[in-house]
């Protein structure tokens, strides 16, 4: 297939080996990932914190942007976005009178998947050690976005996929489906109550011994990554993209890094 990243703008500004692992995680099953070059911002933030008429041209980029250019289908390691590019896009397009916009909207989000669902749903792996050489050998937890759970009804392939990584020891999360308290501007506007529903989500991080939280939105693990290291804790986050891309000659580190050997970290 030939199939058309969707970075994200979080993942491309901050993360991007998130990003790199995606990629390599396709086109190590044989698919061509090609990356259209006008995308941007999707405007989730926007649209979330009632900016509609701001939306409009930052929504109308992205569906020009994947457009632009031939591809069987789109992916995005982030639910949070693909959610917006999927609901967000067509309901703002019909708000603002644009009947054209909201088909090629839909059309575009018909297109598009997050990647676990990408993984499961349409290429069919169920079994990552199997079918990717998945090789992760460290204690792991796992926190589900409220957006990939709730609005595109995610369940369980993302922690499927994880628990099938070869050499992963895995913890059960307490109170996993409890949100990190991020939400995009709800984190700066209600600074209190996040950081509070954040305490809680760290708190129980650390509860399973786990060395690290892995996760599908870079948003969410950014923000308990931050509240985990302002307490010095010896857990990180990672995203399950870069996990499912280590294996045991290309390792990945807890904090994301590729290890060259025994020594040389890149």
């Amino acid at each position: 297939m030939k199939i058309a990243l969707f970075a994200t703008c979080i993942v491309d500004a901050m993360y991007p080996q998130t990003a790199r692992a995606t990629v390599k995680i396709l086109e190590r099953l044989g698919h061509e990932v090609i990356f259209p070059s006008g995308q941007a911002c999707c405007g989730q933030m926007h649209i979330n914190s009632g900016y509609m008429d701001e939306a409009l041209p930052v929504v109308t980029n992205h569906v020009n942007a994947f457009e632009s250019v031939a591809y069987d289908v789109a992916v995005a390691p982030s639910g949070s976005c693909v959610a917006s590019v999927k609901h967000q896009h067509p309901v703002l397009a019909e708000r603002c009178g644009d009947a054209a916009l909201k088909a090629r909207a839909e059309a575009v989000g018909a297109k598009t998947y997050e990647l676990s669902q990408l993984l499961v749903d349409v290429l069919g792996i169920t079994n990552a050690a199997e079918q990717l050489g998945s090789h992760f050998p460290h204690k792991v937890t796992y926190h589900p976005s409220c957006h990939g759970m709730r609005s595109l009804k995610l369940g369980d392939r993302q922690l499927d996929l994880l628990k099938s990584v070869g050499g992963i020891e895995f913890a059960d999360l307490p109170e996993a489906d409890q949100c990190c308290g991020f939400g995009g501007t709800f984190s700066l506007k209600n600074a209190d109550v996040s950081s509070a529903m954040l305490d809680d989500k760290a708190r129980n991080i650390e509860s399973t011994g786990a060395s690290l939280c892995a996760g599908g939105d870079a948003s969410c693990l950014m923000h308990i990554g931050g509240g985990l290291s302002r307490t010095k804790s010896d857990t990180t986050t990672l995203h399950f993209a870069e996990i499912l891309a280590s294996t045991i000659t290309e390792p990945v580190s807890v904090t994301g890094d590729i290890l060259v050997g025994k020594a040389g970290v890149r």
